[in-house]
């Protein structure tokens, strides 16, 4: 009875660990990827002052070549990003990326190629929607930021489930977070169940502003 006993208290104060992603597998919900057009406002939130930053718009697109993601991020100061990713079916492996910045009439072109067992930074976002998100999940991915820092490993965890307010009404979502290894930060994202889109993404920096992201269509 002691050994029985002693199981089940070393099963329960198991720690949890978190699934390794690797660069090059299949994504077990890659489906939840489809192609289409979302736009997001992003603003930053100051006690109650919100101040609105840009338009945020991402389309996904198949080809019989791949698999692409072009962003567009329309500023209030009449900035312009555009990014432009592709990718291998399946599995997020990323092939290029390139990014243009327009501002005062000036025009500066980015063209990356992936050659590192990495995953791209910029397409976080549809990348936790091809996961297989439950209760209790955890993943560390490798990312690397086209132009930043050398890859680094982030983890992701689903620390609940909230329904909250999307564009035509409540929605249950799963409740993900990140300190994007920086500890003692936090960033919150809230992804659909029905759909594991991005509903909404908050992020509070030191000096106590939080940047909000919110899904518009």
């Amino acid at each position: 009875m002691r050994k029985t006993w002693l199981g089940i208290l070393a099963l329960c104060c198991a720690p949890a660990w978190a699934v390794e992603i690797k660069v090059g597998a299949e994504l077990p919900r890659f489906g939840m990827v489809k192609e289409g057009t979302h736009h997001w406002l992003r603003y930053v939130r100051n006690g109650e002052v919100n101040t609105p930053l840009d338009i945020w718009t991402r389309e996904v697109r198949f080809t019989p070549d791949g698999m692409q993601v072009r962003q567009r991020w329309d500023g209030a100061a009449s900035s312009v990003v555009l990014l432009d990713s592709w990718f291998d079916k399946g599995t997020f492996k990323p092939r290029t990326h390139q990014r243009i910045r327009e501002k005062d009439g000036k025009r500066t072109v980015e063209d990356y190629v992936f050659t590192e067992p990495t995953f791209n930074f910029e397409t976080d976002i549809e990348f936790l929607q091809a996961l297989p998100l439950a209760e209790g999940y955890e993943a560390t991915i490798m990312f690397y930021h086209p132009g930043g820092p050398p890859p680094a490993r982030y983890t992701w965890k689903v620390v609940g489930s909230e329904t909250i307010q999307g564009p035509q009404g409540a929605v249950d979502c799963w409740l993900l977070t990140t300190d994007y290894n920086r500890p003692g930060s936090v960033a919150k994202f809230w992804l659909a169940k029905a759909t594991q889109l991005l509903v909404r993404q908050e992020a509070a920096g030191p000096d106590g502003k939080v940047m909000v992201k919110t899904l518009l269509d």
